[in-house]
């Protein structure tokens, strides 16, 4: 089956350049839907790395959308109240009538990170205890029933209204490249979200959480394994494999050799590309998430023609 094919809305990129305008972010999500993709992404930061609040956008791209698919990836649940985003979260998934996927995920153990973290005033070390709980809530939520909870967030009889547009809310995709990762997705959730450069290894950690789904009584055709990749498409592919650099570097303040290891890159020809997102989508990816190092018009195009030798 051929993979979905997603694209990441550059809004840290927007802001780094200075562009914080939202317009041309919309536009490129139009342009996407326009081109056959099947969803639009965007990241989540508050401080770390400063972008646009990932909800607030996805409810203007829905809004100017009927189609395509809309994602975060990945959100931090961790970082808010779950009675809150419970809120927040049915009332896009109305706005989208039911095209909302929350990709999650507990954040990387760097500085910047649990700066952020500490900023929020949510303890960085229980981040997991927190999505887990939360999350549990927020779907307590979406029922529509009184819900009665003694945890971390107490509530009463506590009713919300809206319900999400998709019974039992939106479908729920966990990141993680270890094993508690993949426990967390196979068991509890719609789908695995990677990163992951290597893929002999992403292989080997999709039949991992394919394993853990049918143990646990669930269908491995209906769980999404999604890869969150980096390209920069170049005839010349040394000039491409510059522009990769430059971008980890600029984007996360760190080498890129280290990124590298870390971030699943491609860059040269669309035609070595496509070879490339074949092998995920051979090796059992459901969806690819693309982000783009700069020229998003002409790459977008240039992707969408690859589709047919992607799949």
């Amino acid at each position: 089956m051929s993979p979905r094919i997603g694209y990441l809305l550059p809004t840290r990129e927007a802001v780094m350049l200075g562009r914080p305008e939202t317009a041309p972010l919309l536009a490129l999500a139009e342009r996407a839907e326009a081109l056959g993709y099947d969803s639009v992404w965007v990241g989540d930061s508050l401080l770390a790395r400063p972008r646009h609040d990932p909800l607030t956008l996805l409810a203007a791209v829905a809004a100017r959308t009927r189609r395509i698919m809309l994602g975060t990836a990945v959100f931090l649940p961790a970082l808010r109240n779950p009675v809150v985003l419970a809120h927040q979260l049915a009332t896009l998934d109305r706005i989208s009538e039911g095209r909302l996927v929350l990709g999650a995920g507990i954040a990387t153990d760097v500085a910047n990170i649990r700066a952020e973290f500490a900023a929020a005033g949510v303890p960085f070390e229980g981040r997991v205890g927190r999505m887990m709980e939360g999350l549990r809530l927020a779907r307590a939520l979406w029922t529509g029933k009184p819900v009665d909870w003694e945890g971390r967030w107490p509530v009463a009889a506590g009713v919300l209204g809206p319900t999400p547009h998709r019974p039992g809310g939106p479908p729920i995709w966990l990141a993680g490249s270890v094993r508690p990762a993949f426990e967390r997705a196979a068991k509890h959730f719609h789908g695995w979200f990677a990163n992951e450069p290597d893929l002999a290894r992403w292989t080997a950690q999709w039949q991992e959480v394919r394993q853990i789904v049918r143990e646990v009584g669930r269908d491995p055709e209906r769980f999404a394994a999604a890869n969150y990749v980096t390209l920069a498409l170049d005839e010349d592919a040394a000039r491409a494999e510059q522009k990769i650099d430059a971008f980890l570097e600029s984007y996360y303040g760190q080498p890129a050799s280290l990124m590298r290891q870390r971030q699943a890159c491609f860059g040269g020809p669309p035609g070595p590309a496509a070879a490339w997102l074949r092998g995920y989508a051979e090796a059992g990816a459901t969806d690819l998430i693309v982000r783009f190092t700069g020229d998003h018009e002409r790459q977008l195009e240039a992707v969408a023609g690859l589709r047919a030798r992607v799949g």
